[in-house]
């Protein structure tokens, strides 16, 4: 598959970027949501059937930069869960070999939400993936609590940082979306209301959320690899930043230090400040696809069915159920 590059440019201060939003959306006429065809669009979507068209609205159209950004803080959420983070600690892929588990996991998954769950490309990622946690002892709960953060995350980071509110049809889509690719992943015991998937999760963090060293060395490779993202920022100046966007209970979870009050507010703040500046724009024409960028663990491109770790001799032959 070929790529488009993707570049990153060097880190200013987050109090610059703030500014520089801030002037932006000053300058800018309203946000006009009447204008707004994608929005137009959903409106006719029903939630559960077209869960696969209005995903892909929202994934690659409307909000591509926040749902990346919430979905790794979902990646700090399963840290937190001492079993998961057990087992991906051991498997050396976070802490040897960061930045490919990153892009791995970001294919595989841009691949069914860009592409669909029943169009090849996606089916095919769900294989794979099915390959790669099939040569794992993986407890059910575990799955479904990872699941759970692919829905609420998402949700949670619009509720704090959107250009825009989600629509109750887009939050009913992401849970219907990921319900149906929690089974063609054979977890069992899927709640088949979105109140109840939310009360799960909220439950099982509230038990299972613990400090582990595993769980730390993990989330510190996650962050530092982030960060190598921006030569020019210190890392010591960095980390702060990123543990400004995560809540306390998390912090503890992860061993890592609290921001003060300050920071956090200007990392909030820095966040909203590009979220003014985008409501400013029009609505995106074209669809940002992250499996057509080209990566940084694959220069060359890549096949779906080479992502993630060395097989280890495959228990489950990755098919949906």
């Amino acid at each position: 598959m070929s790529d488009t590059s993707s570049h990153l440019g060097a880190a200013a201060s987050l109090e610059q970027v703030s500014d520089t939003f801030s002037q932006l959306a000053a300058g800018s006429p309203a946000y006009d949501r009447r204008v707004n065809r994608w929005l137009d669009e959903i409106a006719t979507l029903d939630p559960e059937r077209d869960a696969q068209r209005i995903v892909f609205i929202d994934a690659s159209l409307e909000f591509p930069w926040d749902t990346q950004r919430s979905l790794e803080l979902a990646f700090y959420r399963t840290y937190a869960v001492p079993s998961i983070a057990e087992l991906l600690d051991s498997t050396g892929e976070f802490t040897q070999r960061a930045q490919k588990r990153y892009d791995d996991t970001q294919i595989l998954i841009s691949a069914f939400c860009e592409f669909g769950f029943d169009n090849d490309l996606g089916r095919r990622a769900i294989r794979r993936m099915n390959q790669i946690h099939g040569t794992f002892p993986i407890a059910n709960e575990d799955f479904l609590y990872v699941l759970s953060t692919m829905v609420f995350e998402p949700i949670r980071w619009n509720a704090r940082f959107g250009w825009r509110p989600l629509l109750h049809a887009e939050k009913l889509a992401t849970f219907y979306f990921w319900r149906e690719i929690g089974r063609r992943m054979a977890i069992k015991e899927i709640p088949e209301r979105y109140e109840e998937l939310e009360r799960f999760n909220v439950e099982f963090e509230r038990e299972r959320f613990a400090y582990t060293d595993a769980g730390h060395r993990v989330a510190s490779a996650t962050r530092d690899m982030f960060l190598d993202w921006f030569p020019g920022l210190p890392k010591p100046v960095g980390r702060p930043l990123i543990h400004a966007l995560l809540d306390e209970p998390l912090l503890d979870a992860l061993g890592f230090p609290h921001p003060s009050p300050r920071l956090r507010r200007v990392a909030e703040g820095a966040v909203r400040a590009r979220s003014r500046a985008v409501r400013a724009l029009p609505p995106r024409r074209r669809a940002r696809l992250r499996t057509l960028e080209r990566h940084r663990s694959y220069r060359d491109g890549y096949k779906i069915e080479t992502l993630g770790p060395p097989d280890r001799g495959v228990q489950f032959d990755g098919s949906a159920p």
